[in-house]
């Protein structure tokens, strides 16, 4: 199988510097964004002086990338945040000429008596994908029937950058703060370089706040993000399940990681989504029926898949997909035929049973032998209430000690009080009495934005801010956390055009090959942040137990209920950056 993206690659730009400059040459090996096809590009730059000009904005912009801005020149940014949290600003680069290398370097940052090393920050050049709208949502679409646009989104790890004439790119600036630091107002500088020479400083205030946020290993809030190992091989051109393969995940899960993933995704049989998405799902478990009718099961790969992702930081549950597929079908190798086998069976019927019976008795075997079996749940998406009360009762009768996983789209979640995992679609209301029920018996509940639901949501034309709102919206309606699908079912060309043909852009992947975040995907972190800052504070405030605590608890709350609603006020960004501040 061949792979689009070697095609894109080529050099934009390779310097040599003079000896006197404070930069040798770097090669900066990229690829070529997609054309803007908006009205932007007759955007008059006329007005823009010569040179390379710069500006911190907000993290709440997406800027387009041919319109000469008109932004209030801002080259200082102040940024306040807890020990161990890491914190987001963006500079924006303009330019009416071509500017070829464009570098960025941070100096340290000092207090009056500490220092935070310059290696706490990091710059990340924004790249520009091809979008669409959210139109009627989920869906069909061919790309002429939406209008297209770029959008900024992904963040790249090039060291530089070669700017086009009358063109805009934004810089992604991130700061960790180290756990350890010490409490106080850090300042340091941001240097911008062109051609190899150093043309402007930005200052940077970063205020520590004597908090400590915990490790991402221990927050509660359960992130549940689809993985799709596939569409990894497709795009880097690898054997799937190859050693290079696992390789090439690994940065890119670790990042999942960092994020707090509480879920690892498998699969039991075939493509559990009747390949709904570019790449289908490879087999993680194969099936084999023996000349003497007998059944084998090899779990290698599903061993090394999961026992790799807990290596990573990954392990509070292992969700199998499923009991029930999108087209009710299964397959396995028949050694008396010597092919792979593809039947179709419905969930009521005796086949279907007596299949999945003898697999989950061996399979429930197999988990206990690994020591998983407490963790792993099998997985059901979006599926009738009809097949679910068959699906289950098989799993009653031939391995009851497996867990289930449900996410529901059929305001069901009633009839299954004891599910394990259940995840409510956004536009189901779920009372805050059975979630405290649930929870307090050790059972999860989250909610699931889809292509259904424009707002909150993390397409790649959506507002970057609602990727936080989403996570105030889940402590507002007190749910434990947030399923989307999918993380990384990338598209065929997902560095250059994040639009699908069946949902609105951005929808199958939240970031890019070789381990690129996204804009959105930062933001969702910092969402997550948000909500154990919250849930920090409230022990805090509820221990303590005083006049003044009670107060500030109250304070928090009344921010908190804002952004219970999926239909928030206008000015709902700036009401978010409101209670932002208020947890600092």
């Amino acid at each position: 199988m061949k792979s689009t993206i070697p095609f894109l690659i080529f050099f934009l730009a390779f310097h040599f510097i003079s000896c006197g400059s404070r930069h040798p040459g770097k090669e900066c090996l990229t690829f070529e964004e997609m054309k803007d096809p908006t009205s932007d590009t007759l955007s008059d730059w006329s007005h823009v002086s010569k040179g390379l000009h710069a500006s911190f904005i907000s993290t709440d912009d997406r800027m387009p990338k041919s319109v000469a801005p008109g932004v209030s020149v801002n080259k200082s940014v102040a940024l306040t945040g807890w020990r161990g949290e890491k914190i987001s600003a963006q500079l924006l680069l303009w330019s009416a000429e071509e500017v070829d290398p464009v570098e960025l370097e941070f100096a340290d940052f000092e207090s009056v008596d500490h220092t935070l090393p310059a290696s706490v920050a990091q710059a990340r050049f924004v790249r520009y994908v091809m979008t669409d709208e959210f139109g009627p949502g989920c869906g069909h679409r061919k790309p002429e029937d939406f209008p297209a646009s770029l959008s900024a989104d992904m963040l790249d790890n090039l060291p530089c950058f070669h700017m086009e004439a009358k063109t805009v790119r934004p810089v992604w600036l991130t700061f960790s703060i180290p756990s350890a630091a010490v409490a106080g107002n850090y300042k340091g500088t941001l240097t911008l370089h062109a051609g190899g020479r150093p043309v402007e400083e930005f200052g940077i205030e970063l205020t520590v706040v004597d908090r400590v946020l915990p490790e991402p290993s221990e927050w509660l809030y359960h992130l549940d993000l689809w993985q799709h190992p596939s569409a990894v091989a497709r795009v880097h051109n690898l054997e799937v399940w190859s050693d290079a393969h696992f390789e090439k995940m690994k940065p890119l899960m670790k990042m999942l990681a960092d994020a707090g993933q509480k879920v690892i995704t498998a699969t039991l049989n075939k493509d559990p989504w009747n390949n709904q998405s570019f790449d289908a799902y490879a087999d993680m478990i194969v099936w084999t029926k023996n000349e003497d009718g007998s059944w084998s099961y090899d779990y290698t790969i599903f061993d090394k898949w999961v026992q790799f992702m807990m290596d990573l930081g990954i392990g509070k549950m292992i969700n199998c997909y499923s009991l029930l597929t999108w087209n009710n079908q299964l397959h396995y190798r028949d050694v008396v035929k010597g092919e792979l086998v593809t039947i179709e069976l419905k969930a009521q019927s005796k086949e279907y049973a007596e299949l999945w019976s003898t697999f989950l008795k061996d399979f429930a075997r197999h988990l206990r032998s690994k020591g998983w079996l407490e963790k792993t749940n099998i997985a059901m998406d979006e599926r009738a209430p009809a097949d679910m009360q068959a699906a289950l009762k098989v799993l009653a009768e031939a391995a009851p000690e497996l867990g289930v996983s449900l996410a529901d789209n059929h305001k069901s979640y009633k009839e299954y009080p004891w599910i394990k995992d259940v995840s409510v679609g956004a536009a189901s209301k779920v009372d805050k009495e059975d979630i405290a029920v649930r929870r307090s018996k050790g059972l999860v509940t989250t909610y699931y934005v889809c292509c259904a639901d424009s707002f909150p949501n993390m397409f790649t034309f959506s507002a970057p801010a609602e990727s936080v709102y989403a996570a105030w919206y889940a402590v507002a309606n007190d749910f434990d956390g947030l399923l989307r699908w999918a993380y990384n079912s990338w598209v065929e060309n997902p560095l250059t055009d994040s639009r699908f043909r069946t949902w609105p852009a951005g929808d199958t992947y939240m970031v890019y090959p070789g381990a690129r975040s996204s804009i959105r995907f930062e933001r969702l972190v910092e969402g997550i942040q948000d909500a154990e800052k919250i849930r920090v504070l409230r022990k805090q405030y509820t221990d303590l137990d005083s006049p003044e605590s009670l107060e500030k608890l109250q304070e928090l709350e009344e921010a908190i209920a804002l952004f219970d609603t999926l239909t928030p006020s206008a000015d709902w960004p700036e009401r978010l950056n409101v209670a932002k501040r208020l947890l600092n």
